[in-house]
């Protein structure tokens, strides 16, 4: 009978414990994930054309929320998805700011009705909170459970100001182009460009990237190819909660392999420049063959601040092969792996970079340590020489880890947070004692039949 009485303790317990994890999935599941989907402004574009726009103050979720994934492709007015060998989306970024309520004037300057929210970085011109590029279609930006990106906090915004984003799209028309490659990657001979966007000089030995395809200018396309401009936009999907005790936030961090640490005159200042983008200088095929030319470039540097690593990936352009974050023992952070699409459909274009793959550490498993020498590893294939190439590593970083109990306490914090109605538990135990005195009984008579009476306590 006594070891009876314990199973019915126990299963109990368990209907207890089982009862409440319901019950506490279901108050989860009040609080339910929202998302939104948004248009950027309408930009045409026609064979050859660039469009490098900036858009303020765009539709974005408000108030205090956790953003779990930020996605983004270019469409046409018709909402169809547009592939990258007719538009190349080069990059499109996300950039948060402040900006007094009472001004007007959507722009983003450093004047005090502005203030530019950068991430937790070391690149001053890599401030967006997100941004990718062809590999937008197939690259997860899922932020794990139970974290978040953190926005909107009202803690955060001086007062008189309201929390804003700005959206940049650069895209490339590569429809009859005379080299879709040459085009995407920027070479200043097929815009036949000699200054900048700010009239400065192009010097003779920049052979192509951002300088060269600036908003409005023009790739060289076929002679007589005609075709009809485009209205397209920026389709984007934001995922996110209100935000709640159950979140954890992270800190976003953008690398560039381009950085180069400057000290300042008086050595009282080291500067971080990143330059963004680089060349890949062709191998000498007559030494080594074409499937064995490697570009690799590394960059050593410390990490800011600590925490425990739960998302990476790398951001490259066609030509790249591969991407990591090292430590400085070798041991491997976060490796990323461009996906090339082998087909025709938006999402799968054959020789474009159309994802990159993700990691996602088990929390907890992976520390980095605050001021931590880290190696930063950027691959491209250098069968042929690439002109604005960029190799840029995004890692998400935790300062708290989920809370994790043993079964004991949580047992023990199920009961004392439990809040069902008195009815209701009675009806529960009373259930439970009545299931254990029938089975006892049924038990009882069972021996009896066969002939044996249990002695009696």
């Amino acid at each position: 009978m006594v070891k009876l009485l314990l199973s019915c303790f126990y299963t109990l317990c368990l209907a207890l414990a089982l009862f409440c994890t319901i019950s506490e999935s279901r108050k989860k599941g009040e609080i339910m994930m929202k998302s939104a989907v948004y248009h950027s402004p309408e930009f045409e574009m026609q064979p050859g054309s660039v469009v490098n726009r900036f858009y303020y103050n765009i539709d974005f979720p408000r108030g205090h929320i956790g953003i779990k994934s930020f996605n983004a492709e270019v469409v046409d007015d018709t909402g169809e998805a547009v592939p990258l060998h007719n538009t190349y989306l080069h990059h499109w970024v996300v950039v948060r700011y402040y900006q007094r309520v009472s001004t007007q004037d959507n722009s983003l300057n450093q004047s005090v009705d502005a203030i530019f929210v950068r991430n937790s970085g070391v690149c001053h011109n890599l401030g967006q909170y997100f941004g990718l590029g062809s590999e937008t279609r197939r690259t997860e930006t899922r932020v794990p459970d139970p974290y978040a990106i953190q926005v909107g906090n009202p803690a955060d915004i001086p007062p008189g100001y309201e929390e804003r984003w700005m959206l940049n799209v650069h895209a490339i028309d590569t429809r009859g182009a005379v080299d879709k490659l040459g085009c995407t990657e920027c070479k200043c001979s097929l815009y036949n460009v000699t200054i900048d966007e700010f009239d400065r000089p192009i010097s003779p030995d920049y052979e192509g990237g951002l300088y060269c395809c600036y908003d409005k200018t023009q790739c060289k396309v076929k002679r007589g190819f005609e075709h009809s401009p485009r209205k397209l936009y920026l389709r984007y999907t934001v995922n996110w909660f209100d935000w709640n005790e159950s979140l954890l936030p992270v800190r976003i961090y953008i690398f560039d392999i381009t950085d180069t640490l400057r000290t300042s005159e008086d050595s009282t200042e080291v500067r971080h420049e990143c330059k963004i983008e680089y060349e890949v200088q062709p191998c000498d095929s007559s030494v080594m063959p074409n499937d064995r030319c490697t570009d690799n470039k590394r960059f050593s540097f410390s990490m800011p601040e600590g925490g425990y690593v739960i998302y990476g990936a790398a951001h490259q352009h066609s030509g790249g092969i591969g991407s990591a974050l090292y430590r400085e023992d070798g041991r491997v952070v976060c490796a990323s792996i461009p996906i090339y699409g082998n087909g025709e459909e938006a999402g799968n274009e054959a020789g474009y970079i159309v994802g990159m793959s993700t990691c996602y550490p088990k929390p907890g498993s992976l520390v980095i340590n605050t001021g931590e020498a880290l190696v930063l590893e950027s691959n491209y294939s250098s069968s042929r020489k690439h002109t604005g190439v960029m190799g840029l590593f995004y890692i998400l970083v935790a300062d708290q880890l989920p809370r994790q109990t043993n079964f004991g306490d949580a047992l023990l914090s199920k009961v004392e947070g439990i809040h069902m109605d008195l009815s209701g538990f009675v009806v529960l135990f009373v259930g439970i004692v009545a299931v254990g005195i029938s089975a006892f009984t049924v038990r009882r008579r069972n021996r009896a039949v066969d002939g044996y009476e249990p002695v009696s306590m």
